[in-house]
């Protein structure tokens, strides 16, 4: 490991070495009151740096204008791909849609269990009824929460 960091360095001196460019600044700012710049209004810039500062205004511009701007084609080229991906949406509709008949299950299993208890024990029916309630509010609320990501599926980019 220490070899390849000599070797790396004395690759590195060399190649400094050889080469005859070295990055120097275009323009050296005179610094005053410390971190300031002196700016003053006779300073003015080449025709060089304008072109450049025009070029990367309109630049960002440019860019910025196209990220705003809103898609109104899908980026899909051809119709077998657009196709594709209806098929697959309604296939990711179905299948996320599996998860209701889950929801089906659990109320019928809450009633029943409703229906069993208040048999065994009529003189408990208003606690057991608010307690069957709470059940099927819980498995609605997983029931309507699979709906919306089947409708997601569907419906969302």
């Amino acid at each position: 490991m220490a070899s390849t960091r000599v070797l790396a360095s004395r690759l590195a001196s060399q190649m400094a070495s050889a080469t005859t460019k070295v990055a120097r600044p275009a323009l050296r700012v005179q610094l005053s009151n410390g971190s300031k710049r002196a700016m003053s209004g006779a300073t003015k810039a080449s025709p060089l740096q304008t072109l450049k500062r025009q070029q990367m205004t309109s630049i960002v511009n440019a860019t910025t204008r196209n990220a705003f701007n809103l898609q109104t084609r899908r980026a899909y080229s051809s119709e077998i791909a657009q196709a594709m991906v209806e098929v697959s949406k309604n296939l990711g509709m179905g299948s996320a849609a599996i998860g209701l008949t889950g929801a089906g299950i659990g109320i019928g299993l809450v009633f029943a269990a409703l229906l069993n208890s208040v048999a065994r024990n009529p003189a408990l029916r208003g606690q057991l009824f608010s307690y069957a309630i709470l059940g099927f509010a819980f498995v609605e609320a997983i029931g309507l929460f699979d709906l919306m990501v089947a409708l997601m599926a569907k419906f969302v980019s």
